[in-house]
């Protein structure tokens, strides 16, 4: 466990392992839950299809292509547990593949309505 102050800035960093020198990581979405187990019934999303979802939350200018950086303000859930899980999901694409996922940064999806 890593403990905190409320509000406090977290900086967290993933990094890519792999013997290929050509990849790029990019985080993609990222959920907070009061429950290691369950990230689907109460959560708190940070960030989602790459845009910002908490007015905190920032990626970071990062050394090399396969290590992101990103960082959020510290939370609780509503002082009722005592402890923040955080679960993302992250993408690894071709370094400079501008086509690829990774560099389209953040993704809005709008519905379309249904009539007609």
């Amino acid at each position: 466990p890593y403990y905190v102050d409320m509000n406090q800035n977290l900086f967290l960093q993933a990094s890519l392992h792999s013997s290929d020198q050509n990849l790029t990581v990019f985080v993609d979405t990222c959920v907070a839950s009061p429950n290691s187990n369950d990230f689907g019934t109460l959560v708190y999303e940070l960030t989602k299809s790459g845009c910002a979802s908490d007015p905190t939350y920032a990626l970071f200018p990062s050394p090399r292509s396969d290590v992101a950086r990103f960082g959020f303000n510290a939370f609780s859930f509503v002082n009722r547990f005592p402890s923040v899980f955080l679960q993302c999901k992250l993408v690894v694409c071709r370094y400079h593949d501008y086509s690829s996922r990774c560099y389209q940064g953040c993704v809005s999806r709008f519905k379309r309505n249904a009539d007609s």
